[in-house]
């Protein structure tokens, strides 16, 4: 059944429906690689296709050829160079709460972070603390130690106190609990900006990357707090700018 016609081109609701779910998945997609790394991929790419198209026109064979090769198998050269980034877009999608509502962090859960992350940065003791939101990460859990215990800043303090066997790992909050300690998380790949990040700092980041949790940073060297979100840093938080964010982040 024809919805209206433009000339010649009869559009149905199945044609518009066709186009509008096309053009929404365009605008996800450029949502998604928005200030990432993704953006230099996807800018070389087309630096690609334009010299193929050039060296067509000027009669340059060879090259022209190579490139024609290399363009025949872009699907899936484009599924090897954004594996970890379609693998962590499904991940999210695939974990949206549709069918069983998150939940959300308690006011006295928040108030332990924050006290916890103010005072160990006063202390310079260095700590890592994952918040799970939508993506399971249960595999970083498994290989920590099982905790599962009320999240107190005293307990927090406790892991993270220089001597402890759990002080290098990272500390995973789920649930309102603390779910394990000691956890082992993937470090950033790739040129990070500011040579001075510690190995804290790069886990937090490559996490972040992977997931939608939200990671603390706490560094000893300079005794400052930061957060890792999506792949990004922010750094010197004070406790009002801490507690914000989180809030802000995890109620999304």
């Amino acid at each position: 059944m024809a919805l209206f016609e433009l000339g010649s081109i009869v559009i149905s609701w199945r044609d518009l429906l066709d186009i509008l779910i096309v053009a929404y998945l365009f605008y996800v997609s450029i949502i998604w690689v928005k200030d990432s790394r993704a953006v230099a991929v996807i800018y070389g790419l087309i630096l690609v296709i334009a010299t193929y198209f050039v060296s067509g026109e000027f009669g340059l064979y060879t090259l022209h050829w190579l490139l024609g090769n290399f363009l025949s198998s872009i699907f899936l050269v484009i599924v090897i160079l954004f594996q970890k980034d379609i693998r962590s877009a499904l991940a999210v999608m695939g974990t949206r709460g549709i069918f069983a509502p998150r939940e959300k962090i308690e006011e006295r859960v928040l108030n332990e972070l924050v006290l916890a992350s103010i005072k160990m940065a006063e202390k310079r003791i260095g700590a890592i603390i994952v918040l799970e939101k939508n993506v399971p990460l249960g595999d970083i859990v498994e290989r920590g130690i099982e905790i599962k215990a009320k999240v107190s800043k005293e307990l927090l303090m406790s892991i993270f106190f220089p001597g402890s066997p759990l002080h290098d790992g990272a500390v995973i909050v789920k649930n309102n609990q603390v779910e394990a300690a000691g956890c082992v998380l993937p470090l950033a790949v790739g040129i990070i900006r500011g040579s001075e990040l510690g190995t804290r700092h790069r886990a937090a980041i490559g996490l972040s990357e992977e997931s939608d949790a939200l990671c603390i940073v706490v560094s000893e060297e300079k005794g400052t707090i930061s957060l890792a979100i999506n792949g990004k840093l922010l750094t010197n938080l004070n406790e009002v700018r801490l507690r914000k964010v989180i809030q802000k982040f995890l109620e999304k």
